[in-house]
């Protein structure tokens, strides 16, 4: 049972993260009173993409053949050692926080370097902007995994989750900080509104966009789809790290059947949060980015603070 858990994390999570992304567009048009695409158009837009044929650029080398491969692959290695129904899976073991941050640093990367391949200004463009993003949001993301570990101390993400889902309900000023500092990071490294607008395609304001814009077919697939398993990935990192109650302790059908309605209930809160956010806020120019990662730096750090803090006062 525990290894069928753990080979059917990933699967969740290529199934559920277009629905995810298609109840986030639900929400964000009724909130604008605008007619709603149904919840499934994310899945008819990825159907037929993969049934088009990819065209490449003349310019073209095998990085940017290969990257969309590899950018889907990291993002589903990720979702391997992320807890989503139960902890204590096989996969606990190397479910570590700074392996993940390793997989989307390798998706990243090969993103980053295909976007430049073609040699187009738009991939150019694309590709720097993501890169000044990340050099400013991974110092945050860091601060905010080293306050969770000095609470949890540890780093694996499955014991992490465990401490907390055992010490119940304790208002931490520390996890109040980090939690408010990582959903301005997950909304910078997914490219959401006021960073970043997935919906445009703008030539002055694409990030992700211009990375992806010369790909088609089934080549976009795997990057749309990529993108949608991150944005979940995020999601799941906040609802399960710093809201744990009732994910599975143990593999019975019916904690595992609380723990999935648990976390769907749980992303479906955040989509909603998060498309009242993207409803009320306009994008920001690029230029103010630097501020928004650095109050997110700030906040990590403030809750890193707090933590010492408190542990020297009260021994």
């Amino acid at each position: 049972m525990a290894w069928l858990l753990a080979i059917g994390q990933p699967l969740l999570f290529i199934l559920i993260a277009p629905l995810l992304t298609g109840w986030i567009k639900f929400v964000k048009c009724r909130l604008q009173n605008r007619k709603a695409p149904s919840l499934l158009q994310p899945y008819r837009d990825l159907r037929k993409l993969w049934v088009k044929e990819a065209i490449l650029p003349e310019t073209a080398s095998w990085i940017f053949s290969a990257a969309p491969v590899i950018v889907f692959a990291a993002m589903l290695l990720a979702a391997a050692i992320v807890p989503l129904v139960a902890v204590n899976l096989p996969t606990a073991r190397i479910a570590d926080v700074f392996v993940m941050v390793g997989f989307f640093a390798l998706a990243r990367t090969f993103l980053v370097l295909a976007g430049m391949d073609i040699g187009t200004a738009f991939g150019g463009m694309g590709a720097s902007r993501e890169m000044t993003i990340s050099s400013m949001a991974e110092p945050a993301m860091l601060m905010v995994v080293f306050t969770l570990a000095m609470s949890a101390q540890t780093t694996n993400l499955s014991l992490a989750m465990q401490y907390v889902l055992d010490s119940g309900l304790v208002l931490r000023p520390s996890f109040v900080f980090a939690l408010a500092a990582l959903m301005l990071v997950a909304i910078a490294e997914t490219g959401r509104i006021p960073v970043d607008n997935p919906a445009t395609h703008l030539e002055l304001t694409m990030i992700h966009e211009a990375m992806i814009l010369e790909y088609s077919g089934r080549s976009l697939a795997l990057m749309e789809w990529a993108s949608q398993i991150k944005l979940m990935l995020y999601g799941v990192l906040i609802a399960n790290m710093f809201f744990p109650w009732h994910i599975a302790s143990v593999f019975s059908l019916e904690a595992l059947g609380e723990g999935l309605l648990a976390i769907v209930l749980k992303l479906a809160a955040l989509s909603v949060l998060l498309a009242f956010s993207e409803t009320l806020l306009a994008k920001m120019r690029i230029f103010r980015v630097q501020e928004f990662l650095s109050f997110a730096y700030l906040l990590s750090v403030l809750g890193m603070l707090s933590h010492i803090i408190l542990e020297v006062y009260y021994g």
